[in-house]
């Protein structure tokens, strides 16, 4: 997926640096995504969760908060609310292009803050928190013992995942003051919820009282094993797939862009170029294709030849159903088995000695009050499958550079 930079101007005039993902197929509708406490833009949570709603045609921002990785200014100025205020101007940035964010994810205490920001950010539809706590206070557990010192000098060193950060005293006085519970309570958004039960940092408790604060329509998601950093790839992935799923209902608007990709495309692209796995975006609709774990793959997805037994199958069953549905036959219910297979070319008579040739066997299942005469017709129906027929034929492929 193509990647842009996006700078903006952020809360206190200092220039904020961005990544926008843009879809590489059909584009449905944008996200803005804050990372965690001091995480940047970057990290592998931000990074992959962009990258996978990229992939279900979500184009998504994700930029440095003030004072952060390559972003302009003094983290140690920076608070919680100018963190919102970052936000609400990172949205008023994305509405001038013409991509008003509706979708809002946050990550820990990004989490808190889109909760914050939502009020202020009129085209939001839908707000995702991974890992958020219900009180942004509760991120000063991480350096309770230099609260004395931040409250004495005005501003303290930390030391936070390995990292040595400068953090104020204004920042410590205003996340004590930053009560969600209102904000939650009239967020006006779809809310979803996920959050790993073995969260050591942020406990499983802050996700039940997000949940409860809020007003349908509301949903929570556990992220199982995944820690707080979710730095495990697969669980990134399965984060954005679970939010890329669940706010399709939410986006997706008259004034949105148009589509970046023709009518008709089926668009293939590396999810994974360590692997495998794969994005197919055919039209608007998300799938993955993939090989088994014995042929290097990590099988998420059905592989290319699961793929076409699929397309032969779901074709079989379509036109048998159109035929049933004319002729007025009382078919309840129709599905097809498809294996795929190499066999000896014997009864081949273009095919090279010794060569193979592909069998699909299907095996077509019929139920309902079916005279023999009905069953038998639907079963010659099946051979008149469009797909049966392409496989049948001989194709002509053309590939040209892109």
């Amino acid at each position: 997926m193509p990647t842009e930079r996006f700078d903006f101007t952020g809360h206190d005039g200092h220039s904020l640096a961005a990544r926008l993902e843009m879809p590489a197929g059909p584009y449905r509708a944008t996200a803005l995504l804050a990372h965690c406490f001091t995480c940047g833009k970057d990290n592998v949570a931000a990074r992959r969760i962009a990258r996978r709603l990229a992939a279900h045609g979500v184009a998504v921002l994700r930029f440095d908060f003030t004072g952060l990785g390559e972003s302009a200014g003094d983290f140690a100025q920076t608070t919680f609310s100018s963190n919102v205020a970052d936000l609400e101007a990172a949205a008023a940035a994305l509405a001038g292009r013409g991509m008003a964010p509706e979708l809002l994810i946050g990550h820990s205490l990004g989490g808190a803050a889109v909760l914050r920001a939502a009020a202020g950010i009129p085209s939001a539809r839908a707000v995702a928190t991974i890992g958020a706590p219900f009180d942004p206070e509760h991120v000063t557990h991480n350096f309770a013992d230099a609260l004395d010192r931040i409250d004495a000098d005005g501003a303290a060193e930390v030391e936070l995942g390995g990292r040595t950060i400068t953090v104020g005293r204004d920042f410590v006085a205003d996340v004590a003051a930053a009560a969600l519970e209102p904000a939650i309570r009239e967020l006006g958004c779809a809310l979803l919820v996920m959050h790993a039960p073995r969260d050591t940092v942020v406990g499983i408790d802050n996700a039940t009282r997000i949940f409860t604060a809020a007003r349908h329509p509301k949903s929570f998601v556990t992220l199982d094993d995944a820690d707080h950093l979710v730095s495990n790839a697969a669980d990134a992935d399965y984060a954005a797939d679970v939010v890329a799923t669940w706010a399709a209902r939410y986006l997706g608007s008259d004034d949105s862009p148009p589509d970046t990709a023709p009518e008709g495309v089926t668009r293939v692209s590396e999810a994974d170029p360590d692997g495998f796995l794969q994005d197919i975006m055919a039209g608007t609709h998300h799938l993955v294709a993939d090989e088994p774990a014995a042929m290097g793959g990590s099988d998420l997805g059905p592989s290319p030849y699961g793929l076409l037994a699929a397309a032969l199958g779901a074709c079989t069953t379509m036109t048998i159903r159109m035929y049933a549905r004319r002729k007025g036959i009382d078919l309840a219910h129709v599905s097809v088995d498809v294996t795929h297979e190499k066999t000896h070319a014997q009864d081949c008579e273009d095919c090279e000695k010794g060569a193979k040739i592909d069998l699909f066997e299907r095996v077509v299942h019929l139920e309902g009050s079916l005279e023999e005469a009905q069953r038998a017709r639907l079963l010659e129906i099946a051979d008149r499958c469009p797909v049966h027929r392409t496989l049948e034929a001989r194709a002509e492929i053309r590939t040209r550079a892109g």
